[in-house]
């Protein structure tokens, strides 16, 4: 409803201020160019509007790159596969490593999705529990990894596509000649990683276990634990990924490799894997959950006929359902402020307004991560809130000399490290739940306290990454760097 609002907004402000232009230099054509707003209240307007709304959709850049990498996913998540690995990484560990392990398990959870909301999160409590410690801070620890790194991981998930893809729509919108790859973050990602699970362990050791003091409650859950059978599947779905690895690197690490294309670097030919990265990743993705997925299946049971995988497939799109939907009105949003141009003069305009005032830069990124965090607060889901503000950043931005990458990586540091803190997530209730097995009268609010010493620390943290990595100008991802 808040997109089907702006689309309404769009329309009048387009009326309004019909005929306003701005003129800018576009880099491709080598010239002056001249964009000015344009109308949709008006009867070719009407026919802009009807005859593109199902193009809009359909041809969505981020639609179909999400809904293939979630049959991979959809099918490693059915077979229990996904499940089954991180009760396997959150048990059996060294009580010295065991709350780091809680959060990276949390970390890494989110490539499936919301299994770390459904089965990290109870687990941290578990695990914790068995081991004397307060379940809360277990919880607390596995919620952190989860919800505030979300975007960080070692691995691509659902989200670096669907992000980048509306990315790239902004940047079109724009008239920009520039599109980034789904492994734009991915360097930087990897690292935060690692700097989340201790941010996450130092805030769970030192600040909400002396809080929460000594456990005194009565509720002690069942051990979960994985099965002889389940091992075997995991054994072989861990044999059945190393195969796949070893045959996509001889597909792409020689100089002559299949999957590599012949680029012009600096006027020179060379074979590169930047065809790859922008055509080939997701459908690579996909295969690369399907196959353990069907191997763990096979072993523990869980795929006995081919009608177990497509099932499991359908259930993953109907999981997708929401998205469809949401996607339709911001596709019909995206595509208004392209027609009318308005995205390219906001852009601009507030682009020389920021020069005037000095704000550009390292200042204005760490201000755009401010705003970001701000905003989740009140309006959860990454993938709608970039919709809104990608069309009018990202070519902002771009303008002062930032690469999209570097705004798409800011806005993930913001939208992820208030997730914990806004009773606006979705999965806020369901872990006040599960907190209330433990602590019957605690509620929102001491969730909230409970996680906000790790809101503040990751925020603080994370952004200090980025400050590095934009002090010393390393690359976000392959190809991807700080500066335009």
């Amino acid at each position: 409803m808040i997109f089907l609002s702006f689309c309404v907004l769009i329309i009048a402000l387009s009326a309004v201020f019909a005929g306003k232009s701005v003129t800018y230099y576009d880099a491709k054509a080598g010239t002056d160019a001249t964009a000015e707003i344009i109308s949709l209240l008006n009867w070719e307007g009407l026919r802009h509007i009807l005859g593109n709304m199902t193009t809009n959709f359909t041809e969505f850049p981020a639609l179909g790159t999400v809904l293939i990498a979630m049959l991979g996913v959809g099918v490693a998540e059915k077979t229990g596969l996904i499940n089954t690995f991180l009760k396997k990484l959150m048990t059996g560990v060294n009580p010295t490593f065991m709350t780091a392990i809680v959060v990276f398990a949390g970390i890494v959870s989110n490539v499936a999705s919301d299994a770390g909301y459904v089965v990290v999160v109870p687990l941290g409590a578990i695990i914790f529990a068995n081991a004397g410690r307060h379940p809360i801070a277990g919880l607390a620890a596995a919620f952190a990894g989860v919800s505030a790194g979300f975007s960080a991981n070692l691995i691509l998930g659902t989200t670096d596509p669907l992000l980048a893809g509306i990315t790239n729509v902004a940047l079109e919108g724009a008239n920009i000649d520039v599109r980034i790859a789904p492994t734009a973050n991915w360097y930087f990602m990897i690292v935060s990683t690692f700097l989340l699970t201790f941010l996450g362990t130092f805030v769970t050791e030192r600040i909400v276990e002396k809080n929460l003091g000594k456990y005194t409650g009565s509720y002690m859950p069942d051990k979960e634990e994985v099965s002889a059978l389940e091992q075997k599947g995991l054994n072989r779905a861990g044999i059945a990924l190393l195969l796949f690895f070893v045959v996509l690197g001889l597909l792409l690490i020689p100089e002559k490799a299949p999957l590599k294309t012949p680029e012009l670097i600096d006027g020179v030919e060379a074979m590169t894997t930047k065809w790859f990265l922008h055509n080939a990743l997701i459908p690579v993705i996909f295969l690369g959950f399907l196959i353990p997925g069907l191997v763990f299946g096979k072993v523990v049971g869980t795929v006995k006929t081919s009608f177990d995988v497509v099932g499991y497939m359908v259930d993953a799109m109907k999981s997708m359902s929401s998205l469809l939907v949401l996607v339709f009105f911001i596709s019909q949003f995206v595509n208004y402020f392209k027609y009318t141009n308005m995205g390219t003069v906001i852009s601009f305009k507030g682009a020389e307004g920021l020069e005037r005032i000095g704000l550009t830069g390292l200042p204005l990124i760490i201000g755009f991560v401010i705003v970001s965090a701000f905003i989740n607060l009140f309006m959860g889901g990454a993938s709608s809130k970039w919709a809104i503000m990608a069309p009018i950043f990202v070519p902002m931005m771009y303008e002062l000399g930032l690469s999209p990458e570097l705004t798409q990586v800011a806005f993930r540091i913001g939208d992820s490290t208030t997730n914990v803190i806004t009773p606006l997530m979705s999965y806020f209730a369901m872990i006040v739940v599960f907190m209330q097995k433990y602590d019957e009268e605690s509620g929102l609010g001491t969730l909230i306290s409970t996680m906000l010493p790790y809101s503040v620390v990751f925020l603080i943290g994370w952004t200090l990454l980025l400050v590095l990595w934009y002090v010393f100008n390393l690359p976000l991802g392959p190809g991807a760097y700080i500066f335009v």
